[in-house]
């Protein structure tokens, strides 16, 4: 019915066309059309909604009498009614531009436009139809991967995001109407069919480009923080979400007793996971869009945005294990302003704090922090920690009562802290004299020494490492024997954790998404193997890449599909292989998997690493 009402239309078009009618005049037959439906006369008008459902392959001439409807329907915007022409709206609303030449869209946008700019009641539908654009139908999702489709993408996008900045200065409420409307049609993350998957990944990736670019464009002071939090909270959805477990959830229950897992193991876990290879992917696009920030000093002010969506969401979603990252990464690109304020935050929140769980996440988050940033001064993290001290003596000035994990839980969590960075920071720390001296005047002997027993309640891999760093550095020297050994945590480190487990949050353990770990964080990252101990020689480092060889010699187009993304009955781990590599990254000396089922018991002490990340347990 559309094709044989646009072929009549399109004879009155043409028969005007060959009397030489001007643009004023073609407005005019248009008008006359939408008047004549309060009338009772429709036809005209039904004609005008035939051509605009015109879309597949058009030919020249239906092309352009859809652009010339287009632009007289531009022309006489005050003459739609949302009441009497409803079918018409809907169908210029419906309208996708990525199926259309550039003639189209030039005209199709003219219109928008127009309506969003002649009637407010029409400014959501606008924005609404703008923003369906930023994605291209599913069945053009393939084409994008080759040249030709993102030519297209850039036409499409490069006019939607002006018809947008257009709207925006003709109408300025449009602008916060805007924001939410990107937010609702936010792409859902989970996928259903899973011959979509590959295509709906593409198609999120292509809409969180186009929030990132509202928040650098030219109406980002109106849209920016929202665009840039809501993609933050897309990531954290991921981050949690059911399909992205740890690697220690897809593997045999004894794998609990170890510590930390290689970067190549892990990343293994997540397999093709197409939610971690979204989240990935998206985490990339997030950085690159930082790293731009940057270059156009912009950096700072955006830092406020990531700044205020970490203290509402990530600080205390403990399961997250990549969104932060997000904020590690910023703080990289500039230490000395993001990076040392993200950790004054940090400790400010810990110190001030009224909640009590709030408190010990950013204590967790502060510890992890300032332990793997690469770009943080010796002398700044210091200076953090003699704050973490300083709170923690306060605190014993003011109890007289023994050890009770639960009643003290944020004092355990602060000593904790301590220890922790001093694990990775305590060579560092006394290879500067006058820092050296600073760290002897800390009175953190008596902090440790005191009644509560921190020594007793923080988790014992922790404890250990400490004190053999403490002890080759002349510290201090402990006056009890601690037996550690094949313990990862203790009743009490279990109580003062809580459900939450904030005893073995540690947010900025290695990441784990190839892509971002590789190009962005790894060159920022500090790793435990790199550490330089107060009882270790110079030389006896070993890289990241020869801890991964030991367990698995796989290329990388092969190990994401391998193993580890299979369910625990269909593993098939080698476990002396994974017992070598495992000693070489344990706190303390192990019992290997095999001797549990019965082989041999260990001798030989095993490589330390102290990170005992809630995720890799």
């Amino acid at each position: 019915m559309g094709v044989e009402l646009a072929h009549h239309f399109n004879g009155e078009v043409q028969e005007m066309e060959d009397v030489n009618f001007s643009d004023s005049e073609l407005v005019y037959h248009v008008r006359d059309a939408l008047v004549s439906v309060q009338s009772g006369d429709s036809d005209s008008y039904h004609q005008l909604v035939g051509v605009m459902h015109h879309s597949q392959r058009l030919a020249p001439d239906e092309v352009a009498l859809l652009v010339t409807s287009l632009k007289a329907l531009s022309g006489a915007v005050s003459y739609i009614d949302n009441v009497h022409h409803d079918s018409l709206l809907n169908s210029i609303f419906g309208m996708s531009m990525w199926s259309y030449g550039p003639d189209v869209m030039d005209a199709l946008l003219e219109l928008i436009i127009s309506l969003a700019a002649s009637n407010g009641k029409y400014i959501d539908s606008c924005l609404d139809m703008l923003v369906g654009n930023f994605m291209p139908p599913m069945y053009f999702v393939d084409a994008l991967k080759q040249p030709r489709g993102q030519k297209k993408k850039e036409q499409v996008l490069s006019r939607v995001h002006t018809a947008l900045e257009d709207i925006a200065t003709l109408v300025p409420m449009a602008a916060l109407r805007l924001s939410s409307i990107v937010v609702h049609r936010m792409p859902t993350t989970f996928f259903k069919k899973s011959l979509e998957k590959d295509r709906l990944k593409y198609r999120t990736e292509i809409y969180v480009e186009n929030m990132l670019r509202l928040e650098s464009g030219s109406i980002r002071e109106f849209v920016g923080s929202r665009m840039l939090m809501a993609v933050v909270d897309m990531l954290i959805e991921l981050d949690v979400s059911e399909s992205n477990k740890s690697i220690l959830e897809r593997v045999p229950f004894l794998l609990k007793f170890i510590l930390q897992l290689p970067a190549t193991l892990s990343q293994r876990s997540l397999g093709k996971n197409i939610v971690a290879d979204l989240l990935d992917s998206m985490m990339v696009q997030v950085f690159e869009h930082l790293e731009s920030c940057a270059n156009n000093k912009r950096l700072s002010e955006v830092f406020e945005t990531l700044l205020d969506s970490f203290m509402l969401t990530i600080l205390n979603t403990y399961k997250s294990k990549f969104a932060q990252f997000v904020m590690f990464y910023a703080c990289a690109l500039d230490p000395e302003n993001c990076g040392v304020k993200f950790a004054i935050m940090l400790v400010d929140r810990f110190v001030f704090g009224d909640n009590p769980l709030t408190r010990m996440s950013a204590v967790a988050y502060l510890a992890s922090y300032l332990a793997r940033a690469k770009f943080l001064s010796t002398a700044f993290v210091a200076s953090m920690l003699k704050r973490l001290v300083d709170w923690c003596l306060e605190y014993c000035k003011t109890q007289d009562g023994d050890v009770n994990p639960k009643a003290h839980r944020v004092f355990y969590s602060g000593c904790q802290a301590i220890m922790y960075v001093l694990c990775f920071c305590m060579r560092s720390i006394v290879d500067v004299p006058w820092l050296k001296s600073q760290l002897l005047l800390m009175p953190i002997e008596r902090i440790l020494k005191h009644k509560l027993g921190p020594l007793k309640v923080c988790l014992p891999s922790i404890v250990e490492e400490f004190l053999k760093q403490a002890k080759a550095a002349r510290l201090f020297t402990p006056s009890e024997t601690f037996m550690f050994e094949d313990l990862l945590e203790s009743d009490f480190s279990r109580d003062f954790g809580g459900l939450e487990r904030l005893d073995m949050f540690f947010p900025f353990d290695p990441c784990l998404l190839k892509k971002s770990d590789r190009n962005f964080i790894r060159p920022n990252f500090v790793y435990w193997k790199h550490v330089r101990t107060s009882y270790g020689s110079d030389d006896e480092d070993s890289s990241d890449e020869d801890i991964n060889e030991d367990f698995v010699t796989m290329n990388d187009e092969n190990f994401m599909e391998e193993g580890m993304a299979r369910s625990p009955d269909e593993q098939h781990l080698d476990l002396d292989e994974f017992d070598h590599a495992m000693n070489k990254m344990s706190i303390t000396p192990k019992n290997g998997l095999n001797y549990r089922f019965g082989g041999d018991k260990m001798q030989m002490p095993s490589r330390i690493r102290p990170s005992t990340s809630p995720e890799s347990l």
